[in-house]
């Protein structure tokens, strides 16, 4: 389903052929395979992600394997263009680590499929690294019933004013848009901004008007969709990929990982619980009977359970230790054994 159609007027991105992604051409092409210049959605005003696109002009006429070749060829082109975005993307991972040590939070805010991907994103934080909507919270276009429930229509509405955890200075709100336009998106940052807010953006529109409120952009520019206006497609899997990078590597710079081992995830289920004793268990090479031991020790703590048994130390030397490396658990094993472990 598309975000949005409310592109505003005066954004007029470059010729729409020269975005197209590079795919083979459509089968069974004829006479009404031209786009029709009079047709709206020609019209140079829309962001890139709401025009037509040349390789899918023969959609409804391509068997099976063709349509589903098109689009893996058109899926083809996101992870490069997400790749091209790495520099601010890493400015948004710099600027978010800033927010989380000064004791700010993370906001997304976001309509339609941008916003449900963000809500999955900052929910996924909780059971995987142990950190919840006190550090990183979604905002959906029409609250969280939104999530399971389509309303297109609460993406032309700000955000309630008496939300329960609205931004303030010191923090950061991150807005997801495909268009750049979105009225919810573009009235949050608006808000972060005057409350002193850092604000960034994510679209897929270099004229986005929502930019124009955002200290970043991050651009992810991936052109028409196969099905015109369906934001789902490509532009979703860039947001995704993109949600997904920053926040794990938001997670990993504030701590959240012994080399590439989740050390702050929950355990609260037989499965987690099962999870934290292999990790303490891979990453201080002991006995999974001593990786219980310390894990209750640590009350259920495993990144306390880890420093404590490669540190050497009892768990509340570790906790303050970790405290004082803030929250890095390698500076904290550094601490306690003055650098021996390498």
């Amino acid at each position: 389903m598309s975000e949005e159609l409310d592109a505003l007027p005066g954004n007029a991105p470059d010729d729409p052929s020269a975005e197209a992604p590079q795919a083979r051409p459509p089968a069974h092409a004829g006479p009404l395979d031209h786009p029709d210049p009079a047709d709206p959605a020609e019209h140079p005003d829309l962001p890139p992600t709401e025009r037509r696109n040349p390789a899918s002009l023969a959609l409804d006429r391509l068997d099976t394997a063709e349509l589903l070749a098109l689009i893996n060829d058109q899926d083809a082109t996101v992870p490069g263009v997400v790749r091209a975005a790495l520099p601010q993307l890493a400015e948004l991972v710099e600027a978010g680590l800033r927010t989380l040590r000064a004791g700010g939070r993370v906001h997304y805010y976001g309509a339609g499929t941008g916003g449900r991907l963000a809500l999955g994103d900052a929910v996924e934080l909780g059971p995987t690294y142990g950190v919840g909507p006190e550090q990183v919270v979604a905002h959906l276009a029409g609250g969280p019933r939104t999530a399971a429930r389509a309303r297109e229509n609460a993406e032309d509405r700000p955000p309630d004013q008496d939300e329960p955890t609205p931004p303030t200075a010191g923090d950061l709100v991150i807005g997801i848009t495909a268009s750049g336009g979105t009225p919810y998106v573009v009235s949050a940052l608006r808000a972060a901004r005057a409350a002193g807010a850092v604000t960034a953006l994510l679209s897929g529109n270099p004229q986005a008007p929502a930019a124009a409120f955002a200290d970043l952009h991050v651009l992810l520019d991936t052109g028409p969709e196969v099905v015109t206006g369906s934001t789902r497609m490509k532009a979703g899997t860039a947001q995704k990929l993109a949600l997904n990078a920053f926040s794990t590597a938001l997670m990993v710079r504030s701590g959240r990982t012994w080399s590439n081992l989740m050390v702050t995830a929950s355990a609260g289920n037989a499965k987690l619980r099962a999870r934290a004793v292999r990790t303490l268990v891979t990453a201080a090479r002991v006995t999974p009977e001593q990786a219980v031991a310390a894990l209750d020790a640590a009350a259920g703590e495993t990144v306390t359970a880890l420093v404590a048994l490669v540190g050497g130390a009892t768990p509340e030397a570790a906790r303050g230790a970790l405290r004082r490396a803030q929250g890095q658990p390698w500076a904290a094993v550094q601490e306690l054994t003055g650098g021996g472990v390498r």
